[in-house]
């Protein structure tokens, strides 16, 4: 019985194998005989960096974030979706320094990109920069037309900060990230 159980087991690798080997995922043999894999897909393409990216951002997998989105850098270059993204997942690390320096070459290489004017607002509120918060919501709001109730509840968020600057401390008012997806915006939420 054991013998039996063998027998279909080795003709079931080999039918698999067989049916690998069709599907070009196994490499030519080498001299010695063994077969080892070739390493990349036969169909399809891989994610872009981007797309990874923003899905483990959703996960609140930051550092998993950046990775995938400086993987993007190589793909796509340096372009503002990019600096934002990486800007973004910085800001979610609590990196505020580096954050605010990517989203302002962001917003230096679109200056028509809401979202990224809106985590550039996100970041100096995180610093303290109470003016230079609100002149970015102000300019993330006028881009985005009134169209993100996120953007418009930062900026609401920044007007009652400016206002009460000697009252409230920064960290009492929960701004919100945006990114780009589709042509829309997208709130990411912290997993608690």
């Amino acid at each position: 019985m054991i013998k039996a159980g063998r027998v279909v087991l080795a003709g079931f690798v080999c039918a698999s194998l067989a049916g690998c080997e069709e599907k070009g995922i196994f490499a030519q043999a080498s001299d010695d005989g063994t077969i080892a894999p070739t390493g990349s897909p036969q169909s399809g393409e891989f994610p872009d960096g981007l797309s990874v990216g923003h899905t483990m951002m959703a996960n609140g997998q930051y550092e998993l974030a950046l990775t995938a989105y400086t993987r993007a850098v190589q793909q796509q270059g340096l372009n503002a979706d990019v600096l934002s993204a990486i800007g973004s997942a910085n800001l979610k690390l609590g990196r505020l320094k580096q954050a605010k320096k990517f989203l302002t070459e962001a917003v230096e290489k679109d200056q028509n990109f809401a979202p990224a004017w809106n985590n550039l607002g996100v970041a100096h509120t995180s610093l303290g920069e109470v003016e230079e918060a609100h002149q970015a919501f102000r300019a993330a709001f006028a881009l985005d037309n009134g169209q993100s109730e996120e953007i418009w509840q930062n900026l609401l968020l920044a007007i009652e900060n400016k206002n009460n600057t000697k009252e409230r401390a920064p960290d009492d008012i929960n701004f919100q990230l945006v990114r780009r997806g589709n042509g829309r915006f997208l709130l990411l939420e912290t997993p608690k």
